[in-house]
Order: structure tokens, then sequence, then C-alpha cells
């Protein structure tokens, strides 16, 4: 499970067996957890979080967007 980053409480991730899907990161706090494809950027689903939340989260995502895909095709290509 590569974390791609952690931001406000946030921790962004992955799971090495969801990298067949289209790209998408998985976004937890406490016991919190939403899902979001990237390209282009929607919620996929949500466990817990607030909307103001989402809408933090959201902009996490979108200020990393090139982290994100930088790190998706590094672990990627490691399975190549």
């Amino acid at each position: 499970m590569p974390v791609v980053l952690r931001d406000r409480g946030y921790t962004v991730f992955f799971y090495m067996y969801d990298l067949e899907e289209q790209i998408h990161v998985h976004v937890r706090s406490s016991r919190k957890e939403a899902k979001y494809w990237l390209n282009p950027l929607a919620l996929a689903w949500n466990k817990g979080f607030r909307e103001h939340e989402l809408n933090r989260i959201e902009q996490i995502i979108q200020r990393n967007h090139i982290r994100i895909v930088s790190i998706w095709n590094r672990e990627q290509d490691k399975r190549r």
C-alpha cells in the first residue's frame, strides 16, 4: 500500500492490487475512507467523510496530481 502523501490529517494512498484499474487514489482519515478517480477527478465512493472534508480532499488531490500520477506510473513499471 504505497502512501503517496499525508496532508492535513489525510493519508492518500493506493492498493497494489488496484493498479489494473484506471488511475485513482484512496484517502483515509481515522475510520473514514474515500476513493477518487483522477482522470477526470471524480469521487468513486465515500465512507464517512462530510461534504466539506471531500472538498478539502479534492483540493489536496488537485494540488498533488502530478506527484500522484508519477508514483502510480512508477509502481506500475515495477510490476512489469
